[in-house]
Protein backbone atom coordinates (compact mmCIF):
# COMPACT_ATOMS: atom_id res chain seq x y z
CA UNK A 1 0.00 0.00 0.00
CA UNK A 2 1.03 3.35 -0.23
CA UNK A 3 1.34 5.57 2.32
CA UNK A 4 -0.85 8.95 2.10
CA UNK A 5 2.05 11.22 1.26
CA UNK A 6 2.90 9.53 -1.47
CA UNK A 7 -0.47 8.77 -3.32
CA UNK A 8 -1.03 12.28 -2.68
CA UNK A 9 1.88 13.34 -4.22
CA UNK A 10 1.18 11.37 -7.25
CA UNK A 11 -2.40 12.96 -7.69
CA UNK A 12 -0.33 16.05 -7.93
CA UNK A 13 1.72 14.59 -10.98
CA UNK A 14 -0.24 14.40 -14.21
CA UNK A 15 0.67 13.64 -17.75
CA UNK A 16 0.11 17.19 -19.04
CA UNK A 17 2.06 18.87 -16.43
CA UNK A 18 4.96 16.71 -17.19
CA UNK A 19 4.84 16.80 -21.01
CA UNK A 20 3.96 20.35 -22.03
CA UNK A 21 6.91 22.29 -21.04
CA UNK A 22 8.43 19.16 -23.06
CA UNK A 23 6.69 20.02 -25.81
CA UNK A 24 8.06 23.56 -25.57
CA UNK A 25 11.51 22.08 -25.10
CA UNK A 26 11.20 19.59 -28.05
CA UNK A 27 9.47 22.26 -30.34
CA UNK A 28 12.68 24.78 -29.52
CA UNK A 29 14.93 21.80 -30.71
CA UNK A 30 13.31 21.51 -33.70
CA UNK A 31 12.85 25.09 -34.53
CA UNK A 32 16.57 25.49 -33.69
CA UNK A 33 17.86 22.80 -36.74
CA UNK A 34 14.87 24.93 -38.82
CA UNK A 35 16.34 28.35 -38.13
CA UNK A 36 20.04 26.40 -38.96
CA UNK A 37 18.67 24.92 -42.13
CA UNK A 38 16.87 28.01 -43.12
CA UNK A 39 19.69 30.27 -42.62
CA UNK A 40 22.51 28.00 -44.63
CA UNK A 41 19.71 28.17 -47.32
CA UNK A 42 21.02 31.49 -47.90
CA UNK A 43 24.83 30.45 -48.52
CA UNK A 44 23.73 27.64 -50.53
CA UNK A 45 21.37 24.68 -51.25
CA UNK A 46 24.65 22.53 -51.08
CA UNK A 47 25.74 24.04 -47.65
CA UNK A 48 22.07 22.72 -46.57
CA UNK A 49 22.96 19.25 -48.36
CA UNK A 50 26.24 18.71 -46.61
CA UNK A 51 25.56 20.09 -42.98
CA UNK A 52 22.50 17.88 -43.50
CA UNK A 53 24.61 14.77 -44.30
CA UNK A 54 27.08 15.95 -40.89
CA UNK A 55 23.86 16.15 -38.97
CA UNK A 56 22.90 12.72 -39.86
CA UNK A 57 26.80 11.70 -38.08
CA UNK A 58 25.99 14.33 -34.98
CA UNK A 59 22.44 12.37 -34.38
CA UNK A 60 24.24 9.40 -34.60
CA UNK A 61 26.72 10.30 -31.42
CA UNK A 62 23.79 11.50 -30.02
CA UNK A 63 21.86 8.27 -29.40
CA UNK A 64 25.56 6.61 -28.16
CA UNK A 65 25.23 9.33 -25.09
CA UNK A 66 21.76 7.98 -24.95
CA UNK A 67 23.09 4.62 -23.45
CA UNK A 68 24.05 6.79 -20.79
CA UNK A 69 21.39 9.54 -20.24
CA UNK A 70 18.08 7.42 -21.51
CA UNK A 71 18.91 4.84 -18.55
CA UNK A 72 19.40 7.02 -15.85
CA UNK A 73 16.54 8.72 -16.59
CA UNK A 74 14.73 5.79 -16.35
CA UNK A 75 16.19 4.55 -13.06
CA UNK A 76 16.08 8.29 -11.69
CA UNK A 77 12.22 8.16 -12.45
CA UNK A 78 10.98 5.11 -10.70
CA UNK A 79 13.74 6.06 -7.88
CA UNK A 80 11.81 9.44 -7.61
CA UNK A 81 8.68 7.70 -7.75
CA UNK A 82 9.75 5.16 -4.47
CA UNK A 83 10.81 8.53 -2.68
CA UNK A 84 14.55 7.28 -2.68
CA UNK A 85 16.62 10.59 -3.27
CA UNK A 86 19.78 10.00 -1.87
CA UNK A 87 19.68 6.88 -4.65
CA UNK A 88 18.88 9.82 -7.36
CA UNK A 89 21.85 11.69 -6.60
CA UNK A 90 24.05 8.91 -7.15
CA UNK A 91 22.57 7.69 -10.32
CA UNK A 92 22.82 10.82 -11.40
CA UNK A 93 26.78 11.62 -10.62
CA UNK A 94 27.33 8.13 -12.29
CA UNK A 95 25.51 9.04 -15.29
CA UNK A 96 27.25 11.86 -15.66
CA UNK A 97 30.84 10.68 -15.01
CA UNK A 98 29.83 7.51 -17.51
CA UNK A 99 29.13 10.12 -20.56
CA UNK A 100 31.72 12.65 -19.80
CA UNK A 101 34.17 10.00 -20.11
CA UNK A 102 32.21 9.00 -23.42
CA UNK A 103 31.92 12.30 -24.36
CA UNK A 104 35.11 13.00 -24.45
CA UNK A 105 36.53 9.87 -26.11
CA UNK A 106 33.62 10.61 -29.07
CA UNK A 107 34.61 13.79 -29.87
CA UNK A 108 38.39 12.60 -30.59
CA UNK A 109 37.10 10.23 -32.74
CA UNK A 110 34.91 12.55 -34.66
CA UNK A 111 37.52 14.83 -35.18
CA UNK A 112 40.44 12.19 -36.07
CA UNK A 113 38.42 10.02 -38.42
CA UNK A 114 36.14 12.29 -39.83
CA UNK A 115 37.30 12.01 -43.52
CA UNK A 116 36.66 8.12 -43.50
CA UNK A 117 33.17 8.91 -42.29
CA UNK A 118 32.23 11.36 -44.78
CA UNK A 119 33.63 9.45 -47.69
CA UNK A 120 30.85 7.16 -46.58
CA UNK A 121 28.25 9.37 -48.52
CA UNK A 122 30.43 10.19 -51.48
CA UNK A 123 30.26 14.27 -51.11
CA UNK A 124 31.35 16.32 -53.88
CA UNK A 125 34.41 18.31 -53.02
CA UNK A 126 32.21 21.67 -52.85
CA UNK A 127 30.07 19.96 -49.97
CA UNK A 128 32.84 17.91 -48.27
CA UNK A 129 34.70 21.45 -47.73
CA UNK A 130 31.40 22.58 -45.73
CA UNK A 131 31.07 19.08 -43.97
CA UNK A 132 35.14 18.80 -42.39
CA UNK A 133 34.70 22.21 -40.86
CA UNK A 134 31.52 21.44 -39.43
CA UNK A 135 33.00 18.30 -38.55
CA UNK A 136 35.80 19.77 -36.53
CA UNK A 137 34.06 22.66 -34.74
CA UNK A 138 31.11 20.93 -33.59
CA UNK A 139 32.29 17.57 -33.65
CA UNK A 140 35.50 18.38 -31.34
CA UNK A 141 32.45 20.27 -28.73
CA UNK A 142 30.41 16.86 -28.61
CA UNK A 143 31.21 16.19 -25.13
CA UNK A 144 29.49 19.04 -23.63
CA UNK A 145 26.19 17.66 -26.08
CA UNK A 146 26.65 14.71 -23.93
CA UNK A 147 26.24 16.22 -20.41
CA UNK A 148 24.11 18.34 -21.76
CA UNK A 149 21.26 15.75 -22.41
CA UNK A 150 22.70 13.65 -19.21
CA UNK A 151 21.70 16.70 -17.14
CA UNK A 152 18.19 17.40 -19.22
CA UNK A 153 17.15 13.42 -18.53
CA UNK A 154 17.86 13.62 -14.98
CA UNK A 155 15.89 17.07 -14.19
CA UNK A 156 13.41 15.56 -16.45
CA UNK A 157 13.10 12.05 -14.77
CA UNK A 158 12.22 14.38 -11.45
CA UNK A 159 9.40 16.59 -13.18
CA UNK A 160 11.70 19.45 -13.29
CA UNK A 161 10.13 19.80 -16.94
CA UNK A 162 10.28 23.62 -16.54
CA UNK A 163 13.80 24.10 -15.86
CA UNK A 164 14.95 22.38 -18.77
CA UNK A 165 12.64 24.27 -21.04
CA UNK A 166 13.77 27.40 -19.85
CA UNK A 167 17.23 26.42 -20.90
CA UNK A 168 16.37 24.74 -24.42
CA UNK A 169 14.76 28.90 -25.01
CA UNK A 170 18.05 30.03 -24.28
CA UNK A 171 20.12 28.00 -26.45
CA UNK A 172 17.83 28.82 -28.93
CA UNK A 173 17.62 32.20 -28.86
CA UNK A 174 21.83 32.03 -28.75
CA UNK A 175 21.99 29.81 -31.63
CA UNK A 176 19.66 32.42 -34.04
CA UNK A 177 21.69 35.28 -32.64
CA UNK A 178 24.88 33.71 -33.60
CA UNK A 179 23.84 32.34 -36.82
CA UNK A 180 22.80 35.58 -37.90
CA UNK A 181 25.98 37.32 -36.73
CA UNK A 182 27.95 34.82 -38.42
CA UNK A 183 26.08 34.29 -41.79
CA UNK A 184 25.14 37.92 -42.84
CA UNK A 185 28.63 39.77 -40.76
CA UNK A 186 26.09 41.91 -38.62
CA UNK A 187 27.66 44.56 -35.90
CA UNK A 188 31.16 43.63 -37.48
CA UNK A 189 31.33 40.04 -37.21
CA UNK A 190 33.36 38.28 -39.46
CA UNK A 191 31.22 36.86 -42.30
CA UNK A 192 32.06 33.13 -41.82
CA UNK A 193 29.17 30.97 -43.61
CA UNK A 194 29.34 27.50 -42.12
CA UNK A 195 31.75 28.39 -39.75
CA UNK A 196 29.98 30.56 -38.49
CA UNK A 197 26.58 27.72 -37.78
CA UNK A 198 29.10 26.15 -36.66
CA UNK A 199 31.16 28.44 -33.89
CA UNK A 200 27.27 29.42 -32.98
CA UNK A 201 26.00 25.81 -32.21
CA UNK A 202 29.79 24.84 -30.22
CA UNK A 203 29.25 28.13 -27.95
CA UNK A 204 25.14 27.64 -27.05
CA UNK A 205 26.25 23.61 -25.99
CA UNK A 206 29.03 25.11 -23.90
CA UNK A 207 27.04 27.75 -22.46
CA UNK A 208 24.24 25.30 -21.36
CA UNK A 209 26.49 22.76 -20.25
CA UNK A 210 27.69 25.17 -17.05
CA UNK A 211 24.23 26.64 -16.78
CA UNK A 212 22.91 23.03 -16.30
CA UNK A 213 25.33 22.13 -13.54
CA UNK A 214 24.51 25.09 -11.84
CA UNK A 215 20.94 24.79 -11.73
CA UNK A 216 20.98 20.32 -11.26
CA UNK A 217 22.77 21.29 -7.99
CA UNK A 218 20.40 24.27 -6.99
CA UNK A 219 17.22 21.77 -7.90
CA UNK A 220 18.57 18.06 -6.08
CA UNK A 221 17.47 17.51 -2.49
CA UNK A 222 20.41 15.38 -1.32
CA UNK A 223 23.41 17.02 -2.33
CA UNK A 224 25.86 15.05 -4.55
CA UNK A 225 29.08 14.21 -3.01
CA UNK A 226 32.45 14.26 -4.60
CA UNK A 227 33.35 11.26 -3.41
CA UNK A 228 29.89 9.97 -5.42
CA UNK A 229 32.07 11.35 -9.24
CA UNK A 230 35.25 9.66 -7.94
CA UNK A 231 34.13 5.96 -7.00
CA UNK A 232 31.51 4.48 -9.88
CA UNK A 233 28.99 1.82 -7.85
CA UNK A 234 28.51 -0.87 -9.39
CA UNK A 235 24.97 -1.63 -8.78
CA UNK A 236 23.84 1.81 -10.01
CA UNK A 237 25.82 1.87 -13.05
CA UNK A 238 24.06 -1.89 -13.80
CA UNK A 239 20.41 -0.12 -13.24
CA UNK A 240 21.18 2.35 -16.15
CA UNK A 241 23.03 0.43 -18.58
CA UNK A 242 20.50 -2.35 -17.97
CA UNK A 243 18.30 -0.03 -19.20
CA UNK A 244 20.26 2.40 -21.17
CA UNK A 245 22.05 0.12 -23.70
CA UNK A 246 18.96 -1.82 -25.30
CA UNK A 247 17.11 1.85 -24.77
CA UNK A 248 19.53 3.39 -27.05
CA UNK A 249 19.85 0.16 -28.89
CA UNK A 250 17.19 1.17 -30.34
CA UNK A 251 17.90 4.48 -31.11
CA UNK A 252 21.45 3.04 -32.40
CA UNK A 253 19.66 0.58 -34.77
CA UNK A 254 17.11 3.43 -36.31
CA UNK A 255 19.78 6.11 -36.59
CA UNK A 256 22.56 3.64 -38.17
CA UNK A 257 19.49 2.69 -40.68
CA UNK A 258 18.90 6.26 -41.73
CA UNK A 259 22.12 6.69 -42.30
CA UNK A 260 22.37 3.81 -44.59
CA UNK A 261 18.81 5.17 -46.09
CA UNK A 262 21.05 8.86 -46.38
CA UNK A 263 24.01 6.94 -48.34
CA UNK A 264 21.03 5.69 -50.72
CA UNK A 265 20.01 9.05 -51.26
CA UNK A 266 23.32 10.36 -52.17
CA UNK A 267 23.08 8.09 -54.75
CA UNK A 268 20.31 10.51 -56.40
CA UNK A 269 22.05 13.38 -56.42
CA UNK A 270 22.34 16.88 -54.57
CA UNK A 271 18.74 17.97 -55.42
CA UNK A 272 17.07 14.19 -53.83
CA UNK A 273 19.75 15.09 -51.09
CA UNK A 274 18.52 18.27 -49.92
CA UNK A 275 15.04 17.88 -50.98
CA UNK A 276 15.33 15.06 -47.59
CA UNK A 277 16.62 17.26 -45.83
CA UNK A 278 13.69 20.55 -46.42
CA UNK A 279 11.26 17.72 -45.79
CA UNK A 280 12.53 16.20 -43.24
CA UNK A 281 12.58 19.24 -41.31
CA UNK A 282 9.02 19.97 -41.65
CA UNK A 283 7.88 16.75 -40.93
CA UNK A 284 9.43 17.18 -37.50
CA UNK A 285 6.56 19.46 -37.08
CA UNK A 286 4.06 16.51 -37.23
CA UNK A 287 6.83 14.73 -34.85
CA UNK A 288 6.82 17.40 -32.01
CA UNK A 289 3.64 16.34 -29.88
CA UNK A 290 4.30 12.61 -30.31
CA UNK A 291 7.97 13.23 -29.10
CA UNK A 292 6.65 15.55 -26.56
CA UNK A 293 3.98 12.68 -25.27
CA UNK A 294 7.13 10.05 -25.78
CA UNK A 295 9.21 11.64 -23.27
CA UNK A 296 6.65 12.83 -20.57
CA UNK A 297 5.16 9.35 -20.61
CA UNK A 298 8.80 7.83 -19.91
CA UNK A 299 8.85 10.37 -16.91
CA UNK A 300 5.41 9.90 -16.00
CA UNK A 301 5.47 6.04 -16.71
CA UNK A 302 8.69 5.69 -14.41
CA UNK A 303 7.07 7.24 -11.70
CA UNK A 304 4.16 5.44 -11.66
CA UNK A 305 5.77 2.03 -11.54
CA UNK A 306 8.53 2.97 -9.35
CA UNK A 307 5.15 3.43 -7.18
CA UNK A 308 3.71 0.38 -7.68
CA UNK A 309 0.68 1.76 -9.69
CA UNK A 310 1.10 -0.41 -12.54
CA UNK A 311 -2.76 -0.43 -13.55
CA UNK A 312 -2.40 3.51 -13.84
CA UNK A 313 0.22 3.57 -15.69
CA UNK A 314 -1.62 1.35 -18.23
CA UNK A 315 -4.62 3.25 -18.65
CA UNK A 316 -2.27 6.48 -19.09
CA UNK A 317 -0.14 5.13 -21.92
CA UNK A 318 -3.88 4.72 -23.50
CA UNK A 319 -4.72 8.57 -22.78
CA UNK A 320 -1.42 10.08 -24.02
CA UNK A 321 -1.73 7.91 -27.15
CA UNK A 322 -4.64 9.28 -28.30
CA UNK A 323 -3.32 12.58 -27.49
CA UNK A 324 -0.66 12.89 -29.86
CA UNK A 325 -2.42 10.83 -32.72
CA UNK A 326 -5.04 13.69 -32.79
CA UNK A 327 -2.54 16.25 -32.52
CA UNK A 328 0.34 15.15 -34.98
CA UNK A 329 -2.13 14.22 -37.43
CA UNK A 330 -3.80 17.67 -37.72
CA UNK A 331 -0.67 19.02 -37.90
CA UNK A 332 0.48 16.91 -40.67
CA UNK A 333 -2.76 17.48 -42.88
CA UNK A 334 -1.57 21.35 -42.68
CA UNK A 335 1.80 21.14 -43.32
CA UNK A 336 0.97 19.01 -46.59
CA UNK A 337 -1.67 21.38 -47.59
CA UNK A 338 0.77 24.16 -47.55
CA UNK A 339 4.02 22.03 -48.48
CA UNK A 340 4.80 23.94 -51.31
CA UNK A 341 4.39 27.72 -49.88
CA UNK A 342 6.70 26.32 -46.83
CA UNK A 343 9.23 24.71 -49.43
CA UNK A 344 9.09 27.78 -51.31
CA UNK A 345 11.00 29.82 -48.10
CA UNK A 346 13.90 27.69 -48.34
CA UNK A 347 14.60 27.58 -51.85
CA UNK A 348 13.28 28.59 -55.63
CA UNK A 349 14.24 25.23 -57.17
CA UNK A 350 10.92 23.67 -58.18
CA UNK A 351 11.88 20.37 -58.75
CA UNK A 352 12.97 19.99 -54.92
CA UNK A 353 9.56 21.87 -53.97
CA UNK A 354 7.21 19.64 -55.99
CA UNK A 355 8.73 16.34 -54.72
CA UNK A 356 9.03 17.51 -51.31
CA UNK A 357 5.19 18.60 -51.11
CA UNK A 358 4.61 14.69 -52.31
CA UNK A 359 6.24 13.62 -49.22
CA UNK A 360 4.94 15.63 -46.99
CA UNK A 361 1.77 14.23 -48.10
CA UNK A 362 3.27 10.41 -47.64
CA UNK A 363 3.75 11.95 -43.78
CA UNK A 364 -0.18 12.22 -43.30
CA UNK A 365 0.31 8.14 -43.32
CA UNK A 366 3.50 7.82 -41.69
CA UNK A 367 3.02 9.68 -38.78
CA UNK A 368 0.64 7.47 -36.89
CA UNK A 369 2.82 4.59 -37.32
CA UNK A 370 5.64 6.44 -35.77
CA UNK A 371 3.68 7.54 -33.04
CA UNK A 372 2.69 4.91 -32.04
CA UNK A 373 6.50 3.70 -31.78
CA UNK A 374 8.10 6.98 -30.30
CA UNK A 375 4.63 6.67 -27.60
CA UNK A 376 4.56 3.09 -26.65
CA UNK A 377 8.47 2.41 -26.90
CA UNK A 378 8.99 5.01 -23.99
CA UNK A 379 6.08 3.67 -21.89
CA UNK A 380 7.29 0.03 -22.08
CA UNK A 381 11.40 1.79 -21.66
CA UNK A 382 10.03 3.59 -18.60
CA UNK A 383 8.92 -0.15 -17.23
CA UNK A 384 11.71 -1.46 -16.83
CA UNK A 385 10.88 -3.89 -20.28
CA UNK A 386 13.70 -2.22 -22.75
CA UNK A 387 14.83 -5.26 -24.65
CA UNK A 388 11.27 -6.29 -26.45
CA UNK A 389 11.36 -2.69 -28.73
CA UNK A 390 15.09 -3.32 -29.26
CA UNK A 391 15.15 -6.79 -30.83
CA UNK A 392 11.47 -5.77 -32.77
CA UNK A 393 13.14 -2.34 -34.05
CA UNK A 394 16.79 -4.20 -35.29
CA UNK A 395 14.91 -6.62 -37.35
CA UNK A 396 12.33 -4.25 -38.32
CA UNK A 397 14.43 -1.50 -39.31
CA UNK A 398 16.85 -3.45 -41.37
CA UNK A 399 14.66 -6.21 -43.03
CA UNK A 400 12.05 -3.65 -44.05
CA UNK A 401 12.79 -0.33 -44.08
CA UNK A 402 16.75 -0.66 -45.48
CA UNK A 403 15.92 -3.63 -47.77
CA UNK A 404 12.90 -2.06 -49.74
CA UNK A 405 14.28 1.54 -49.80
CA UNK A 406 16.79 0.20 -51.81
CA UNK A 407 14.95 -1.99 -53.67
CA UNK A 408 12.16 0.31 -53.94
CA UNK A 409 14.00 3.72 -54.32
CA UNK A 410 17.18 2.42 -56.29
CA UNK A 411 16.96 -0.73 -57.91
CA UNK A 412 13.01 -0.05 -59.49
CA UNK A 413 14.43 3.60 -59.72
CA UNK A 414 10.85 5.06 -57.65
CA UNK A 415 13.54 7.73 -55.84
CA UNK A 416 12.72 9.47 -52.87
CA UNK A 417 8.94 8.07 -53.54
CA UNK A 418 10.09 4.51 -53.10
CA UNK A 419 12.33 5.65 -50.03
CA UNK A 420 9.21 6.71 -48.26
CA UNK A 421 7.41 3.88 -48.83
CA UNK A 422 9.50 1.44 -47.58
CA UNK A 423 9.65 3.78 -44.13
CA UNK A 424 6.22 3.79 -43.69
CA UNK A 425 6.08 0.04 -44.24
CA UNK A 426 8.39 -0.53 -41.12
CA UNK A 427 7.64 2.39 -38.66
CA UNK A 428 3.80 0.62 -39.27
CA UNK A 429 4.84 -3.37 -38.70
CA UNK A 430 6.48 -1.89 -35.53
CA UNK A 431 4.03 0.24 -34.61
CA UNK A 432 1.72 -2.43 -34.25
CA UNK A 433 4.19 -5.25 -32.66
CA UNK A 434 4.69 -2.38 -29.90
CA UNK A 435 0.84 -2.00 -29.10
CA UNK A 436 0.25 -5.67 -28.73
CA UNK A 437 2.86 -5.96 -26.37
CA UNK A 438 1.99 -3.27 -24.04
CA UNK A 439 -1.41 -5.04 -24.06
CA UNK A 440 -0.06 -7.78 -22.72
CA UNK A 441 1.24 -6.34 -19.72
CA UNK A 442 4.30 -8.10 -19.93
CA UNK A 443 6.15 -5.27 -18.70
CA UNK A 444 4.64 -5.11 -15.41
CA UNK A 445 7.12 -7.34 -13.87
CA UNK A 446 10.36 -5.53 -15.50
CA UNK A 447 10.95 -2.60 -13.02
CA UNK A 448 14.34 -1.65 -12.07
CA UNK A 449 13.69 -0.12 -8.79
CA UNK A 450 12.46 -2.66 -6.40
Amino acid sequence: MLNKKKEAKLKKVTLLAITWPIFVEVFLNIFMRISDTFMLSFISDEAVAAIGVVNQIMMFTFILFNFTAMGSGVVVAQFFGAEKKKDVSVTIANAIVLNLIFGVFISSMIVIFRYPFLNLFNLSPELMDYANIYMIIVGGTLFTQAMVLTIFSALQAQGLTKDVMYIALGMNLLNIIGNYLFIFGALGVPQLGVMGVAIATAICRALAMVVLFVLLYKRLEVKVKLADYIHLKKDYVKKILGIGVPSAGEHLSHNLSQLTITVFITMLGANALATRVYAHNLMNFMTVFSVSIAKGMQIYIGQLVGAGKLETAYKEMYRGLRFALAVSLSVGVILALSGEFLLGLFTDDTEIISLGATLLFMGIILEPGRTFNLVIISALRASGDAKFPVMIGVLSMWGISVTLAYFFGISLGYGLIGIYIAIIMDEWFRGSLMFLRWRSKKWQKKAVVG
